[in-house]
């Protein structure tokens, strides 16, 4: 696709930096070369250049890059300016850049945008992209860097080959019957592969929740009565004083979160208002979000006072749970058998192992991270659809009918990756974009 325009961005981090990066893609970027860097520079090297203001003054002394199209991240002409990470640089660049008729600051994920409509990337290795972008553990960096090599993208294309030819393969039966080169049958070998890929994406589908984890966090919630130490725990895991401890009943109203990264994997805890029967009306609302927060999470944390135990009521029985003691610097002489785990946030006894504990758990949780997982909600729905459109063509009776089902479930493996009509879901994935990507 031939864009009319051409665009451009600042394509690296926060200024002041040490180097700034402004990227261009479009028709006009040879002629923005030659008119800031003074004349053509070779294809694919890096070459110092003197870069020029319309005035002829000199903006600053930079790299320039160009990549000419198809050949490049957006099949277009593309280049780059490596310039001195200042705002004022910046500034007069891209005020220099877009002063040229035809150039226009780029959107959100409009270079990218330009990749996916160029046949460089499909929208599954779009999202992984994104993904990238955005990974802050080595779990996100390796689950988006698989994706984004076309894990998925394969994974997905082959479902949809394999419906194709069982498509090809009934409509001839149906079309052909009569002919000598069309098998007398092939409808058991079709169905039979129908079958199979069926529970594939059934299994597909069920590694959502682990790349819901790798992309979210394995999410742990704090619960026990008040004073149980849950503020001193949640604090002593932040390492800072993210939560007020105090010895008054009902201090934590609110949800507070804070962020882990446990052996690479993203990790979220959440401390809780006190769990007791008795409390005013703004703590019982604290409560009730307390207890539907750890409904839903992959961990609770119930602990419990071990110099004062009190009752808490209900708690999930869904998900797992450790039961933690609480200040055990305070007493020596416990049932072993009544904890899973003894702490003391005061004196930092037994947190170690219980972050380890944590990080396994969550290690558990997520399994294999090279296995090829659905990283999105959208694919998830259109897989079950697929599965449902081929569930369908399996009990049909009418071989007519069957092999329209076939085509329905191939269109929506199509649209996960982008392989058919996806126009009006476009705007929604690329403005999740910076600018500059």
């Amino acid at each position: 696709m031939a864009s009319k325009d051409s665009i451009v961005a600042l394509s690296s981090g926060r200024l002041p930096a040490g180097i700034a990066v402004i990227r261009i893609s479009g028709p006009k970027t040879r002629f923005v070369i030659e008119t800031i860097a003074g004349g053509r520079v070779k294809d694919r090297f890096t070459t110092l250049r003197k870069l020029m203001a319309p005035d002829g003054s000199v903006i600053d002394h930079g790299l320039v890059l160009f990549f000419p199209g198809p050949g490049s991240f957006t099949g277009e002409d593309v280049a780059e300016f490596h310039v001195h990470g200042s705002r004022a640089v910046a500034a007069k660049m891209l005020e220099t850049i877009t002063g040229i008729e035809g150039v226009r600051h780029a959107e959100p994920g409009e270079f990218t945008r330009r990749a996916f409509l160029n046949g460089k990337l499909d929208l599954t290795e779009t999202e992984a992209l994104a993904d990238l972008v955005n990974a802050e553990t080595e779990a996100q960096r390796r689950f988006a860097m698989r994706n984004a090599e076309g894990a998925q993208s394969e994974l997905y294309s082959s479902w949809r080959r394999r419906l194709i030819h069982a498509r090809a393969m009934i409509e001839a039966e149906i079309d052909f019957a009569d002919e000598e080169d069309v098998p007398g049958s092939v409808s058991e070998a079709v169905w039979s592969d129908v079958a199979a890929m069926i529970r594939e994406i059934e299994r597909h589908i069920q590694g959502f929740k682990a790349a819901e984890i790798i992309r979210d966090g394995f999410e742990v919630v704090i619960l026990g009565a008040p004073n149980a130490g849950k503020s001193s725990l949640f604090n002593a895991l932040a390492r800072r004083e993210a939560a007020i401890v105090t010895d008054e009943p009902g201090t934590t109203r609110d949800l507070l979160e804070v962020v882990l990264d446990l052996n690479g994997m993203r990790v979220r805890i959440v401390d809780t208002a006190g769990l007791r029967e008795r409390a005013g009306k703004v703590e019982t609302i604290g409560i009730e979000r307390a207890r539907a927060k750890a409904g839903g999470a992959d961990l609770v944390l119930l602990l419990e006072d071990m110099i004062d135990p009190q009752p808490v009521g209900e708690v999930p029985t869904s998900v797992p749970l450790l039961k933690i003691g609480t200040k055990v610097d305070l007493k020596r002489a416990y049932d072993e058998g009544a904890y899973d785990w003894v702490i003391s946030s005061r004196e930092g006894i037994g947190l170690s192992g219980l972050l380890d504990e944590i990080g396994r758990r969550a290690e558990m949780a997520i399994g294999d991270v090279g296995e090829v997982l659905p990283s999105r909600q959208r694919h998830v729905e259109l897989l079950k659809e697929a599965k449902d459109f081929l569930a369908a063509a399996l009990s049909g009776q009418s071989q007519e009918l069957r092999a329209e089902e076939l085509r329905l479930a191939t269109d929506r493996l199509g649209r996960i990756v982008g392989a058919v009509d996806v126009e009006d879901m476009l705007d929604v994935i690329f403005s999740q974009f910076c600018i500059g990507k």
